[in-house]
């Protein structure tokens, strides 16, 4: 199901593609990507800004809207749940 603000976001991929990229995913690793490809060429940039606006829809659909939180490299998981993978604990034990 395509939301308003989906289609917004849509809408200023095609006039602005980092725009759309720093929506999504804050200022992260992915927006660098973006702006990278976006001075590269106009198409590669809105491709990934795309790819970054499927991304976060298939999130919508798969844990409701504002139901989750954005983990990088076009990836969600649900607000609920701890986060997954190596921790870096600094010197603690992290027990």
């Amino acid at each position: 199901m395509v939301r308003t603000s989906d289609v917004i976001l849509i809408l200023v991929a095609i006039v602005f593609p980092p725009a759309a990229a720093a929506m999504v995913a804050g200022c992260s690793c992915d927006l660098l990507i973006n702006i990278a490809l976006t001075i590269l060429g106009y198409f590669p940039g809105l491709i990934h800004s795309f790819w970054l606006i499927y991304k976060k829809m298939q999130a919508e659909e798969r844990y409701g809207a504002g139901g989750f939180i954005y983990i990088g490299n076009g990836g969600y998981q649900p607000i609920n749940q701890a986060p997954t993978g190596p921790h870096q604990y600094y010197g603690a034990t992290g027990a």
